[in-house]
């Protein structure tokens, strides 16, 4: 069991853990930390924290497990502000959808990767933020995947892990850099295709009757782009070389579809669709393509 859990930045993804390990009766204690005494003052109201302070040296001073559940480009300061406070046998992980720049950042203010911290990523959420959001089954069947180093301590990785598993997560293990290029290509590409799509409709001159007009399969496909901006600021920040290799990647096939269509190639645009059906069936849904019936062309 955890004795103190500090949250530092209690929004969804923090108050999701924190009322997971509640209800799994893992955690004695959780001391929330932030910059906004309206949403600590919720998250108390809410339950989901028993006692909250807006400094991160103070929240993490007798925590045995800490999470930091901040934007990216607040990890160094916070790295700066908690290092020499932590309790001898405490552990600290993170939630950042980017580890490489985490891995610098706790590497540029300590001069080496702590052994105490674990990086980790989540791989759940919604569109929403704030505490207000949090529910404790955002992490049942979800994905986590912590990123270890040689010298990440063995017992602070166990640690970690079984607090993510006691939360319902089903918990992986991958190097640094390849975390960052797969996120890319399926988390961090999707968002900004989300928030450009929108951003180039809001700018045309017939923008009302866009949005007054569109089906559900524009709402599915832009729900994404009502997360909350300045986290993506930072996550593309972040993750800027293998987010552009991926820009480029996704550059080529929107010109593939758009000569396709221009030139009138119905043949290779069934091509495409039913490759991608097939591939999104597979992996997302478990279905056999060798089951469906969409013809496959020649």
């Amino acid at each position: 069991m955890i004795q103190r859990l500090a949250i530092i930045g209690v929004g969804l993804i923090g108050g999701s853990l924190a009322r997971a390990l509640r209800a799994a009766g893992e955690v004695q204690e959780v001391i929330g930390c932030g910059r906004s005494t309206e949403n600590l003052q919720l998250a108390f109201d809410l339950g989901v924290i028993d006692n909250c302070t807006q400094d991160p040296a103070v929240a993490v001073k007798d925590a045995d497990m800490v999470l930091l559940a901040v934007p990216l480009g607040a990890m160094r300061a916070i790295f700066e502000q908690i290092g020499t406070v932590l309790r001898p046998d405490a552990v600290v992980t993170d939630a950042g959808s980017v580890k490489g720049s985490v891995v610098a950042d706790a590497i540029a203010v300590f001069q080496q990767l702590p052994s105490w911290l674990v990086p980790g990523h989540p791989i759940a959420g919604t569109e929403r933020s704030g505490v207000a959001a949090s529910f404790p089954g955002l992490y049942r069947n979800r994905r986590v995947i912590l990123t270890p180093l040689p010298q990440t301590d063995a017992t602070a990785l166990a640690r970690v892990r079984a607090m993510w598993q006691a939360a319902g997560a089903e918990v992986s293990e991958m190097d640094v850099a390849r975390h960052d290029q797969l996120l890319a290509a399926t988390s961090h590409l999707p968002h900004m295709l989300a928030f450009g799509l929108v951003d180039a409709l809001t700018r045309m001159q017939e923008s009302d009757d866009i949005f007054r007009y569109a089906a559900g399969g524009f709402r599915d496909f832009t729900r994404i782009a009502s997360s909350n901006p300045v986290m993506w600021r930072d996550i593309c920040m972040a993750n800027a070389e293998a987010l552009s290799l991926m820009f480029d990647r996704f550059g080529d096939e929107m010109s593939d579809l758009a000569s396709a269509i221009r030139q009138g190639d119905a043949e290779h645009l069934l091509d495409i669709f039913t490759r991608a059906k097939a591939a999104r069936d597979r992996f997302v849904d478990g279905i056999d393509p060798q089951s469906s019936d969409i013809p496959v062309s020649n």
